[in-house]
């Protein structure tokens, strides 16, 4: 029972980084059906950056997370503009390339400017453990959790309470009805890759003060399993997705725990191809009858 007890607590640190880069998955499919590949890569920028700063600049946690969650933000609108948005109204396949090409231009990029090495992120807080009878957390834990929450309740809160919310909301159901009324379809999905790059920065800092390592790479595979994770949860659907990412991350530790950690990474491609068959709109998604 305490084994059970200690996976769930990793579980849960683990499933809200994966839900934060899966809300970026999930916005920008909701706007502009497109998942953009390379937000695995944005997660990979905010880890360096914090990195950087850190290092350099001596900034503590809570400006380092700032700092890379502004500084992903702006990466997220410059990728859009140049990347995306002159394909907008190409077939769905070249914005897909796209997003795969720009993410190899980052991880590829940053292998050749600062070396393909891992770095050992610097530790920022100093490392305090909890008991509770047999379980064990500790200080970063419960940080990661509570700041990924914090987080995700404000994006929520975003999405449903304010003017520029209001809009994304309406581009995701009809563009077209959107721009008629007044709405800048442009800026609002700028807006939307600059929420969802933020949360990806803030994940990234936050994964490299859990590991205590960092490196170009990074990004590619916590990317993939976030995307699986919002698909789980039902893509374009924001509570959908943070669903995914914690039980994704709870599966993860489940198989770490019975002895299966070398099939970790198939255990999760095996949900993603399970869902698609069983239930593809995911765990809170909808079917939608689409005329012909």
């Amino acid at each position: 029972m305490s084994t059970v007890l200690q996976q769930l607590v990793n579980g849960l640190s683990l499933g809200s980084i994966y839900a934060l880069l899966a809300l970026g998955y999930t916005m920008v499919y909701g706007i502009i059906k497109l998942i953009n590949f390379a937000h695995g890569d944005i997660y990979m920028l905010g880890a360096f950056w914090g990195y950087y700063v850190i290092n350099q600049l001596h900034f503590n946690f809570w400006l380092a997370l700032a700092s890379s969650m502004l500084f992903c933000a702006l990466v997220g609108v410059v990728i859009e503009y140049l990347a995306y948005r002159p394909l907008r109204n190409s077939p769905r396949i070249a914005a897909l390339i796209t997003a795969i090409g720009v993410s190899f231009l980052l991880e590829n990029g940053m292998a050749y400017m600062f070396s393909s090495n891992v770095r050992s992120f610097p530790q920022v807080m100093k490392v305090t453990q909890y008991h509770l009878g047999s379980v064990s957390i500790s200080n970063i834990q419960i940080l990661i959790l509570v700041v990924s929450i914090v987080l995700m309740i404000l994006l929520q809160l975003i999405v449903q309470r304010t003017k520029m919310g209001k809009a994304m909301r309406a581009v995701s159901v009809d563009p077209d009805a959107a721009q008629l009324i007044g709405i800048n379809i442009d800026r609002t999905i700028s807006f939307t890759f600059a929420l969802g790059s933020a949360m990806a920065g803030a994940a990234g800092v936050l994964i490299g003060l859990y590991y205590n390592s960092i490196d170009p790479l990074m990004g590619m595979t916590p990317g993939i399993k976030a995307f699986v994770a919002a698909v789980l949860g039902g893509i374009g659907l924001i509570p959908g997705a943070a669903i995914g990412g914690f039980v994704i991350g709870l599966l993860e530790t489940l198989m770490q725990s019975i002895g299966f950690s070398a099939y970790k990474d198939a255990a999760v491609y095996a949900v993603l191809i399970i869902i698609l068959l069983i239930k593809p709109a995911g765990i809170l998604g909808k079917k939608i009858k689409e005329k012909v």
